[in-house]
């Protein structure tokens, strides 16, 4: 009988680092020229701010009314 000698047991893979959850659809409106961008687009850039200048935006609301059954 020849001596080998055991093989390693295999180890768990290292956990993948996940990249931060970014809400895919949310749509943002600037206030000043209602130019319409994605949360995306708006990551890329080193600041928040609209191709006019202006730095406020606001969260644009599907144009689809959600109705629910009342109680």
């Amino acid at each position: 009988m020849s001596a080998e000698a055991p093989a390693p047991a295999p180890t768990a893979p290292a956990p993948i680092a996940q990249p931060a959850k970014v809400f895919a659809g949310a749509v943002y409106e600037c206030v000043r020229c209602g130019t319409r961008t994605t949360q995306e687009e708006l990551a890329k850039l080193p600041e928040v701010k609209c191709i006019c200048g202006y730095r406020v935006f606001r969260k644009a609301r599907p144009a689809v009314v959600k109705q629910i059954k009342a109680i």
